[in-house]
């Protein structure tokens, strides 16, 4: 999507059936009829430095949307999604939430992608009392402001998100484990979040940090960076990253002929461009997921096979958590019986804060501060495909050690 189709309305639909059918006859029409449709808002970076992932989160709430609606709809309504274009951009997002709840007067908002997004879109929402779920706002930060209406849909944040493999190495003999590491991390909370969370458990274990490179989130020439990791000959190389960055450093760290025994990047090895995108080397390359198109989850098989009929390939981890925040919204507002702004937003907080809801990342619930009691799967590419290599209980193959060369 172009900067001139920033400002998009989708008819779209919410709820699953089960819900749809729960909700139906449930709703407060005080305000009115039934048929009268549930706007949801949503600030999204269809543009700018976030604009990959930003897609992708729209096209798991577009599918959403879509597949509920299908299904009649939530409280027996439609629900219509009115998604803008923050342009990857803090001050953007602040007055796309601000329009949506003030001028708009949306009945629901749904989260935007990035934690530089999230925070001030957040503090909006807080505002007005919101219910604000969100799909990609993982760093500790996001945590530490004292929101009381927000929920993270997704199973660990950022600082947790490597947990599995720091506990692997760690766990590996003293002679055969890496010795030492090199991380590179944009400056963003996420990003360096989920590089730092591995950093931290790694040095408590002894392992060495060799190099430390936060860059900004335009970078685009890695050479240098790529020529301190390349000569600090570190074991191990973790990228703090999101999508093009990953790419860019990859490609340079080749172009030096730097092989690493074990190689991590957050996010963008799950991008079906990735593989295509670093010229098709990607073996033993690893990287922590909250979800696989594989898991078994019941509103996971129908996600993915509707998913793949609208879109031609099936769901990432973007999508999936799009789509997951959905689902947790649709579940809040199904068991309320209302969706509007007002006193309903309490009730919908109140009920996720004491429930369990089931969705296509499994069953997630949360604390006071609105994180996720779960943990991230590592995969790792092995034999040209990314697969889940921990933990031993959800593992699709085995771990790769040492990296084969790229």
């Amino acid at each position: 999507m172009d900067a001139t189709q920033a400002r998009l309305r989708i008819v779209a639909g919410t709820a699953i059936a089960a819900l749809a059918l729960a909700g139906c006859g449930g709703a407060d029409d005080s305000d009115g009829s039934a048929a009268d449709p549930i706007t949801i808002g949503v600030s999204l970076p269809l543009t700018g430095d976030f604009s990959e992932p930003g897609k992708g989160v729209q096209r798991g709430y577009e599918a959403w949307a879509k597949i509920v609606n299908d299904k009649g709809g939530l409280l027996g309504r439609r629900v219509e999604l009115k998604i803008l274009d923050d342009q990857s951009n803090a001050d953007r997002v602040v007055s796309d939430y601000e329009q949506l709840l003030g001028k708009d007067a949306v009945d629901l908002v749904f989260g935007p992608f990035s934690t530089r997004l999230v925070i001030p879109a957040a503090r909006v929402a807080e505002e007005y009392g919101m219910l604000f779920v969100e799909p990609a706002g993982a760093a500790p930060q996001v945590f530490e402001q004292g929101f009381k209406n927000l929920f993270y849909a997704a199973p660990a944040v950022a600082d947790d998100h490597y947990n599995h493999l720091a506990d692997y190495i760690t766990k590996m003999p003293a002679s055969q484990r890496p010795k030492t590491v090199a991380y590179a991390a944009m400056d963003d909370p996420f990003a360096q979040g989920t590089a730092y969370g591995l950093k931290e458990k790694l040095e408590q274990a002894g392992i060495r940090t060799v190099v430390n490179e936060v860059y900004p989130p335009n970078t685009t020439d890695f050479g240098s960076i790529a020529a301190k990791i390349a000569a600090s000959k570190a074991d191990m190389v973790v990228g703090g990253t999101q999508y093009q960055d990953a790419v860019n450093l990859i490609v340079a760290l080749q172009q030096l002929n730097y092989q690493p025994k074990l190689a991590a990047f957050s996010t963008a090895p799950t991008n079906p461009e990735f593989s295509k995108a670093i010229g098709a080397k990607t073996e033993g390359i690893l990287a922590p997921t909250g979800y696989t198109e594989k898991a078994k989850f019941p509103s996971n098989v129908e996600f993915v096979e509707k998913y793949t009929a609208q879109f031609g390939t099936p769901p990432g981890e973007d999508e999936a958590n799009a789509y997951t925040t959905g689902q947790v919204v649709a579940a809040a507002v199904a068991a309320a019986g209302c969706a509007e702004q007002g006193d309903c937003q309490r009730k919908l907080v109140d009920w996720l804060r004491a429930n369990t809801v089931e969705t296509v990342v499994g069953p997630l619930n949360w604390d006071e501060a609105g994180r996720p009691q779960s943990a991230h799967m590592i995969q790792q590419y092995v034999d040209g495909e990314i697969q889940i290599v921990l933990p031993e209980s959800q593992k699709e193959a085995e771990f790769v050690f040492p990296k084969p060369n790229w």
